[in-house]
């Protein structure tokens, strides 16, 4: 699968243009997406200086992307095409009903168990 995932608010709490902190477990689960063999890319509304912190956060946690806001690294702009980025799963704080722990989206996408049957401790 290619799985676009954004920055603030997914893998890391709101805090733009600062870094806040990472969401527990979305690195770690990122990491394991690309051990299973899938491509993630970063898509992000960062770019310049704030988008180079993100990569190098993740990078320094061992998260690195198949692509940054592109469907591919090194793909050039070209203004004819769609600049939506192509991919099977996008995980965005900003869907319709937020975003699941990152526990659950695993469970979903890796071990094909609905969020009805998602073990998630009620504290």
């Amino acid at each position: 699968m290619i799985i676009a995932v954004d920055f603030d608010g997914t893998i890391v709490k709101h805090r733009y243009p600062s870094i806040g902190k990472e969401i527990p477990y979305a690195i770690k689960t990122l990491k394991l997406f690309q051990e299973k063999g899938h491509r993630v890319i970063l898509w992000t509304y960062r770019s310049g200086k704030e988008l180079d912190k993100a990569v190098n956060f993740c990078k320094k946690k061992g998260l690195t992307f198949y692509a940054i806001n592109s469907n591919y690294e090194g793909e050039e702009l070209d203004v004819t095409i769609s600049r939506k980025i192509y991919a099977d799963i996008y995980i965005d704080d900003r869907n319709i009903l937020g975003i699941p722990k990152w526990e659950t989206i695993y469970n979903l996408l890796i071990e094909g168990k609905s969020i009805k049957n998602s073990t998630e401790s009620e504290d």
